[in-house]
């Protein structure tokens, strides 16, 4: 597994390509993560000596437990993010000594393969990682169905979770989801609003907004709220859309028309109140620009809808109960972002959001050595950091009698 992250980031410029050919991912992004990916089996092949059991002092001998690996695992990564998130899955299954067999998205299949060549080429026996590439119907289901596939790992739609889910319990198979997400952008009108309005675009028009854990919902304090727009709107306009193989591209296109008529179905339609947009080049690509909307209330679907696109709402709020009421009011319960001074404040709101990663006065809650998963619909069980490491195990308990 060394050799396997080495080889990664030996190969991270060739990989980032690979990635912004295949999604549109700017190339800085696409480069930055597959260097994410080496980081991340890295860290898992450090934990392998340290997923330890416990012993345990009872009446009458001694007690011990012991994790040992479920067996074959299916891992089904998703188009957004496809070289990141088989690290994701990768690192922890072969970690604990499992072996996989490995899904990438029909459409993003390309950096997935490569790296199960590289895995070969780093001395990873046949046979222990296997990327099988087909639609979901073709290779995921296969995996739902087949009884020696003892898990299976899935990131992708609330939807299709679903169905893995019930399908799974069938053979009481385990199962691990990350799902969507509707996270929100709380801004209190004591924090730095300049850095806030600054920054809130990428928080959510990172990767065409095609990301989970975009900040979809921007929540700002009434007081506050004509001042962060006034800010908010150059911010947008400030967002470097162009051909994604160009390094200074900060957004490229959506992965294909089919999102970009999704995406535009959640503004273009009647009583949608744009605010104002960031501008797109002209030319081929599935361009759209980033959007920011004024909903109505939070019961309009672009308020509560995952829209998977560059599309954020704002909404005032009132106070901190109210901020956290409209911040909890979804499905959803990813991601999100705390903007405050007040370190009481910023305490009491994060352990009021309902969600399984949050930053306070960042957007940064994603790290490959903390714990990643949502709350409700976004999903169950969680990766990266040691918790990852369970997921992967059953634990054995084994008591040795004294006599």
């Amino acid at each position: 597994m060394r050799r396997f992250a080495d080889s990664i980031a030996d190969h991270a410029d060739e990989l980032g390509r690979l990635e912004t050919a295949n999604m549109g991912m700017p190339i800085g992004s696409s480069t930055w993560c597959a260097n994410a990916a080496a980081d991340v089996i890295h860290y898992f092949a450090g934990a392998i000596d340290k997923h330890t059991g416990s012993t345990i002092p009872v009446a009458g001998g001694v007690d011990m437990t012991f994790h040992e690996p479920l067996g074959v695992v299916g891992l089904i990564t998703p188009w957004n993010f496809p070289v990141l998130m088989a690290s994701w899955k990768i690192g922890p299954a072969l970690a604990t000594g499992n072996t996989a067999v490995m899904k990438p998205a029909e459409i993003t299949p390309l950096t997935t393969m490569r790296l199960g060549e590289l895995a070969l080429e780093a001395g990873i026996p046949e046979g222990v990682l296997s990327v099988v590439v087909g639609t979901g119907n073709e290779v995921g289901w296969r995996f739902v169905e087949h009884p020696d596939v003892r898990k299976v790992a899935f990131t992708g739609s609330t939807a299709v979770g679903k169905r893995i889910m019930a399908g799974c319990a069938d053979q009481v198979k385990r199962v691990t989801l990350e799902l969507g997400g509707k996270s929100a952008n709380i801004v209190f009108a004591d924090s730095d609003i300049e850095k806030a309005a600054a920054t809130a675009p990428y928080g959510v028009f990172d990767n065409a907004g095609q990301d989970c854990c975009a900040r979809s919902r921007i929540l700002v304090e009434a007081g506050v709220y004509d001042r962060f727009l006034s800010l908010l709107e150059p911010a947008v306009q400030g967002v470097k859309v162009r051909n994604p193989a160009e390094d200074d591209a900060e957004m490229g296109p959506l992965i294909s028309a089919k999102q970009r008529e999704v995406v535009s179905s959640y503004v273009e339609g009647d009583g949608v109140d744009v605010a104002f947009r960031g501008v797109v080049p002209g030319g081929s690509g599935f361009w759209y620009p980033p959007t920011v909307v004024l909903p109505t209330s939070t019961q309009d679907r672009v308020w509560r809808e995952e829209v998977f696109g560059p599309v954020v709402s704002v909404l005032p709020f009132t106070d901190e109960a109210d901020a956290i009421a409209k911040a909890n009011d979804s499905e959803y319960g990813l991601s999100g972002s705390i903007w405050t001074r007040d370190l009481g404040r910023a305490l009491r709101v994060s352990r009021g959001v309902e969600a399984g990663n949050l930053s306070v006065n960042s957007h940064s809650s994603v790290r490959y050595s903390t714990p990643f998963g949502g709350f409700k619909q976004s999903g169950i069980g969680r990766e990266l950091g040691p918790d990852a490491l369970a997921a992967f195990t059953e634990t054995k308990n084994v008591f040795y009698s004294h006599d």
